[in-house]
């Protein structure tokens, strides 16, 4: 069964992590975003650009995604196809280049929006907020 954090996979034994799907073709910003989201208790799943994340959704069945906009592969179109594969996951994608178009296609996308830098306590909040409420959500 899949659920949020804090939730069983069996009913007994260990808590299930949840899994983060973290797309960015920075590897230096990649490895400390993951860095920062294995303090939550996640498993994090790594792909350096929109195709491999494509590559790797099955295999990896994300509670979340997270998202970089301006990298091969990437964009709205990247945004649209993760929804298309993965309708009830929470997507958060950021990008240094963003402007309030962008921000608002990107939540008509339903995904959150974060402009780079990202500071990294908000960010960490706003994951934190939404694998709470799908939790909550596999609870009904």
């Amino acid at each position: 069964m899949r659920g949020g954090a804090g939730r069983t996979e069996s009913g007994v034994g260990q808590e299930r992590k949840s899994v983060l799907l973290v797309v960015e073709d920075d590897g230096d910003m990649r490895s400390l975003i993951c860095d920062e989201l294995w303090d939550l208790g996640a498993r994090v799943v790594e792909a350096a650009d929109g195709d491999e994340a494509m590559q790797k959704l099955s295999g990896a069945k994300p509670d979340l995604i997270l998202t970089d906009l301006r990298m091969p592969a990437g964009g709205m179109d990247h945004v649209l196809r993760l929804r298309t594969m993965v309708p009830g996951c929470p997507i958060i994608v950021m990008t240094a280049f963003g402007d309030a178009a962008m921000r608002e296609t990107a939540l008509k996308c339903g995904a959150a929006y974060f402009d780079k830098p990202v500071r990294m306590a908000e960010l960490k909040a706003s994951i934190k907020r939404l694998l709470d409420h799908r939790g909550a959500q596999a609870d009904k």
